[in-house]
């Protein structure tokens, strides 16, 4: 997969699934904020529970240099996997939480 736009389409929807989640507790809600001049993804989760501000982000990628840039993963089984099946190669995709030194140990792209 080389197209910009299917990597920005895949992305888009596995965050529009996980926005449909809805939380068992709290006044709690996911929220999709996608920057295509910036190639900039966010999913926030933001309300209230048990009486205290949330603002969190779940995650975070960014297209970078036609590679996808996972910067924040906060979900239960990790998005790069179903990027994958989604179609996208694993070179194709980085694992920007681990420092670069343990990127080289996993299955992704370094940069």
């Amino acid at each position: 997969m080389d197209s910009l736009e299917e990597k920005r389409q895949i992305i888009e929807n596995i965050f529009r699934d996980y926005a449909q989640i809805s939380y068992r507790y709290g006044d709690l809600k996911n929220q999709v904020i996608i920057n295509r001049d910036s190639d900039s993804y966010l999913l926030m989760t933001v309300g209230w529970s048990n009486q205290k501000r949330v603002h969190y982000c779940l995650l975070h990628i960014d297209i970078i240099d036609g590679k996808i840039w996972i910067q924040r993963d906060g979900t239960e089984d990790g998005i790069a996997i179903e990027l994958v099946m989604a179609g996208i190669p694993k070179d194709q995709i980085v694992l920007a939480f681990h420092p670069a030194e343990i990127r080289q140990h996993t299955e992704f792209a370094v940069t």
